[in-house]
């Protein structure tokens, strides 16, 4: 059949397998490499048809390709053929229409395509798993032609982020989804553009983006920026992270840090650094500026007698109309409580109009906070008043705790002149808040360096005998010299130091009962001490009194706690509270002071007292005023219907010592028994 010699030897020596068959797809002839890739001899081979050989489902396509083979005249196309071990090979066939005398027959070429079969799969499997991991990646990703500006290819995660179908997608370049308003510090499009060629080069981009979807919805995005390895194109893959909720979480947080949760009023944190700005801003501008300081007169009554709901729905009035009282670029903040800070920026280079605008300003506050509250639709309305302390302020040459300082000595000013009104702050006040600066210093200095001591007042029975002690506190200033505690005292209160001096106070008379108990004489004495508003209500008070008691070793029935109707109606349910606590350790409570604030019965019975003292006021007029003596009486009566005792204080004559004993008084303290000494002259005359 081959009678060419040349043919015949490339025939045999070729790299694919060759057949050579009859126009009814006999096979002539099949070459080494046919035989090598298949398995079978040639006997085997030569004589069969060639559709023998294939997968039995391609055996009718293989007849009919020798069909069109010899309508063509020539066809290329993809088969395969069963080795004699039943494996399958792939092959990519090529058969030409061969005439000649005897008829016409077929010359095929069957080349392995084993290997690209194989790559083929594994890049379908790669791609079906890189497109697996992008549809269930967090991140929306689209890849971006610089060479056209649109996107070429995106995820089923970028058609739910852009809210549009893959082809829509695909019309546009990533500037169509970028909403008009960015953040600040979002790079602009041009920036983005001009970084495009140092991502080609390897360079990687990230930032944040604001992105509009098809639905119109804003979306805060990290959008990340990386090359796209090809070489004919130069693109980029674009991955979009939805960051919005971690944004508003992270706003809410920051929110929270520089603003007030009940008003939304910026809180002292942001006012300060605003104050700070101001300041700085005023030094350039050479202009004034205003910090003022208002509370609400009465807020503390309405919130205890209406309830916190009441007070916490007049609080955030009162913000409303502070806010409308001002422009919008002042800053109105909260600083707790019913204490409210107002900052106004240039008002003017001249002070004396700048005070002018600044009263003005403060007046249209005071009068704005005077009209009646209708806080629940039905009910009565509320009134409250304001006081405003006012100072002004141009440069930073003061420093922000000095300006505070000063708007609020102007408050305190206001309030003393029958508040509802405003006061400026003078510079004769400046000496005053230095002064008060020194003595604060001192204070801390003086509980460090041990310039506290206690004197004691003698307490006596009905027959003379001194029953106990009231613990007074005293400094003795290394500076000063004695001080006297009204004008320490306040300070100690304002300033927190009351609370490590309020717990020395009760170590130190703790010690001393511990010491009293080792004496016959002594060792059924009382010691009562004065508790503070501030240290009463510290989170730890019942615990710094259970502490005091274990280390001293001290009897705690006789320690007995001092507290004033102030300290009690703070809270009166927590106060309740924290009294019972005390109690439960044996400790005894007195009510300083009775009779000066607004005493109640219904609050009165309910507290855990043992003791109320009448007020010296009472005592030092009791025989030559008619009002008092009724008072006295009554408060002794009183006491004694609900069981509590009774003792006077500032009891200095036989005359008033007289009256209390005929009114049933049966324990006295004043300077008919002694002046409050030091421990060493108490043990002398005990």
């Amino acid at each position: 059949m081959i009678g060419n010699v040349a043919f015949r030897e490339i025939f045999d020596v070729a790299a694919d397998a060759m057949f050579i068959l009859d126009q009814d797809g006999l096979i002539l002839e099949v070459n080494q490499i046919a035989y090598e890739q298949l398995g079978y001899t040639k006997a085997e081979m030569v004589g069969r048809a060639i559709a023998d050989f294939v997968p039995p489902p391609l055996a009718a396509a293989t007849r009919d390709r020798l069909a069109n083979v010899r309508k063509h005249g020539y066809l290329i196309f993809e088969s395969a053929m069963v080795r004699k071990d039943g494996s399958v090979l792939p092959l990519e066939i090529g058969n030409k229409v061969i005439e000649h005398a005897d008829g016409n027959s077929y010359y095929g070429v069957a080349r392995d395509i084993s290997e690209r079969k194989r790559l083929d799969q594994a890049l379908k499997e790669s791609e079906a798993r890189f497109r697996t991991l992008s549809e269930d990646a967090p991140e929306a990703i689209v890849i971006h032609d610089l060479d056209t500006g649109k996107f070429i290819d995106a995820t089923t995660s970028a058609e739910r982020l852009f809210a549009c179908e893959r082809d829509e997608i695909l019309q546009h370049g990533p500037e169509y989804f970028f909403a008009p308003d960015q953040p600040e510090g979002t790079p602009s499009i041009a920036s983005i553009q001009e970084r495009g060629q140092r991502i080609l080069a390897g360079e990687q981009m990230k930032f944040e983006r604001l992105i509009r979807n098809g639905k119109g919805q804003d979306i805060f995005c990290e959008v990340r920026l990386v090359r796209l390895p090809s070489a004919n194109a130069n693109l980029i893959r674009a991955s979009y992270l939805d960051i919005t909720e971690r944004k508003m979480a992270a706003d809410k947080i920051e929110h929270l840090a520089f603003y007030d949760s009940l008003t939304d009023l910026p809180n002292r944190r942001l006012m300060l650094d605003r104050l700070d700005q101001a300041l700085i801003a005023s030094n350039r501008s050479a202009k004034f500026g205003v910090l003022m300081i208002l509370d609400l007169d009465n807020f503390k009554a309405i919130n205890d007698t209406k309830g916190h709901d009441v007070g916490d729905r007049l609080l955030i009035e009162v913000a409303h109309r502070i806010v409308s009282s001002v422009r919008p670029e002042d800053t109105v903040s909260r600083l707790g409580g019913d204490e409210y800070v107002v900052l106004v920026e240039a008002l003017g280079p001249d002070e004396t109009l700048a005070a002018s605008r600044a009263e003005m300003i403060a007046e249209n506050i005071r009068i704005a906070l005077t009209q009646p509250y209708v806080l629940y639709r039905g009910e009565q309305a509320q009134h409250s008043t304001s006081s405003i302390g006012v100072t002004l302020f141009r440069g930073n040459e003061l420093a922000i705790d000095i300006l505070l300082k000063q708007a609020d000595m102007a408050l305190y000013q206001a309030k003393g002149a029958g508040r509802n009104t405003i006061r400026f702050f003078n510079p004769a006040m400046q000496a005053v808040i230095e002064s008060r600066s020194r003595m604060e210093a001192a204070l801390r200095n003086g509980l460090q360096n041990g310039e506290f001591q206690l004197h004691y007042q003698p307490k006596v029975d009905q027959e003379g005998r001194t029953n106990g002690a009231e613990a007074l506190l005293r400094w003795m200033s290394a500076d000063q010299g004695q001080v006297s505690p009204v004008n320490f005292i306040p300070l100690a209160e304002n300033t927190g130091i009351i609370i490590p001096l309020g717990l020395w106070v009760m170590q130190t008379a703790c010690a001393q009962l511990k010491a009293w108990s080792e004496s016959p004489g002594t060792c059924d004495l009382q010691i009562s001490i004065n508790v503070s508003a501030r240290q009463f209500h510290e989170a730890n008070f019942v615990g710094q009194v259970f502490d005091s008691l274990k280390q001293s070793g001290a009897n705690p029935k006789l320690l007995k706690l001092e507290l004033t109707e102030s300290v009690v109606l703070e809270d009166v349910e927590d106060a309740i509270t924290r009294m019972q606590q005390i109690k439960a350790l044996g400790v005894t409570f007195s009510l300083d002071d009775f009779g000066t604030g607004f005493s109640s019965l219904s609050y009165l019975k309910r507290l855990p007292l043992d003791e109320v003292k009448i007020d010296q006021s009472f005592v030092r007029d009791v025989t030559s005023d008619a009002n008092d003596a009724a008072i006295v009486r009554a408060i002794i009566a009183m006491s004694r219907s609900l069981g509590i005792q009774v003792i006077a204080e500032g009891v200095e004559t036989e005359e008033q010592l007289h009256f209390l004993k005929e009114n049933g008084c049966m324990n006295f303290q004043g300077y008919l028994f002694g002046k409050p000494m030091p421990i060493e002259e108490l043990n002398r005359l005990l």
